[in-house]
């Protein structure tokens, strides 16, 4: 019998990768924000998950361990979620696979450094940005060392400027193609989402749903109402189940790029429920 939950976020990010709460802290948080079940999906990363079951135990919410991965679909950008039952029993051939992820977002981390040095004259000390980094390093990351240098730069004008896709500072991530990755987490017997439609540019996505992801992130907040309705529709259409997540990074607003706050949208008890039995049926 699965329990019902009633406000479910389950899209949020840690220290463990580009998030600035630890696993246990945002746990509480989301706690507070009366959030009863969330999903830790960190970058290419499992490892802010125990702790933050462990402290879902304590305080009493639900964590369902997540992941997000960067794929390419026709040479674009698209990211999936994979969700598990537990992870205790990851294949050593993924572990080794986020083994070799993480190095190489060291490494392009290092040499997106060199460029701005190269190409803008923004100096920054790499060996400080891995030490900050916790873990998985990140554009965002990078960014937030720009201004902690003293750099007089936004955050979005930092992201279109001088680490964005169009920069010559930009160095491309190492990405799996979207049927690779939806392959890889199904072996894992992971239920794997279509993350923020609404994001994906010069793609279709009714394309992308006809590729065997089991659920599309319908609900997210810069969504408008008529595109929330129109992914739920195209989730019916290709029977899919729809999920909600907030995309949670940080508490500050000021230096992160779509900022947006744990719960800020949700999935109610009956889609909830849909999650759950989805899941436990794989």
């Amino acid at each position: 019998m699965i329990l019902l939950y009633k406000k479910g976020d389950f899209h949020l990010h840690t220290t463990a990768s580009d998030g600035n709460l630890f696993p246990s802290k945002l746990v509480c948080m989301a706690k507070q924000e009366g959030v009863d079940i969330i999903s830790i999906t960190d970058h290419d990363t499992l490892s802010g998950i125990d702790e933050a079951l462990k402290e879902g135990k304590k305080i009493g919410i639900k964590v369902i361990p997540g992941i997000e991965l960067s794929t390419l679909y026709e040479s674009k950008s698209i990211h999936i979620l994979g969700y598990f039952k537990d992870i205790s029993h990851i294949s050593p051939k993924f572990k080794n696979f986020l083994k070799e992820m993480n190095l190489y977002r060291i490494n392009r981390a290092k040499k997106i450094v060199n460029n701005l040095y190269k190409f803008f004259n923004i100096k920054l000390n790499f060996e400080s940005i891995v030490k900050t980094a916790n873990g998985i390093v990140a554009r965002p990351h990078i960014a937030k060392a720009i201004i902690n240098a003293g750099y007089d730069y936004s955050f979005d004008y930092i992201f279109s400027n001088f680490i964005g896709d169009s920069s010559p500072a930009y160095v491309p991530n190492k990405k799996l193609s979207t049927i690779e990755g939806i392959k890889m987490l199904t072996s894992l017997n992971a239920m794997v989402v279509l993350a923020h439609p609404i994001l994906i540019k010069d793609v279709n996505i009714e394309d992308l749903l006809k590729l065997p992801f089991h659920g599309i992130e319908a609900i997210y907040p810069v969504n408008r109402a008529c595109d929330t309705e129109k992914f739920i529709k195209y989730a019916k259409k290709y029977n899919k189940i729809i999920t909600a997540g907030s995309d949670f990074h940080s508490m500050d607003k000021k230096s992160l790029k779509h900022a947006h706050t744990i719960g800020e949208v949700y999935l109610d008890e009956n889609k909830i429920t849909d999650f759950l039995n989805k899941l436990k049926n794989l």
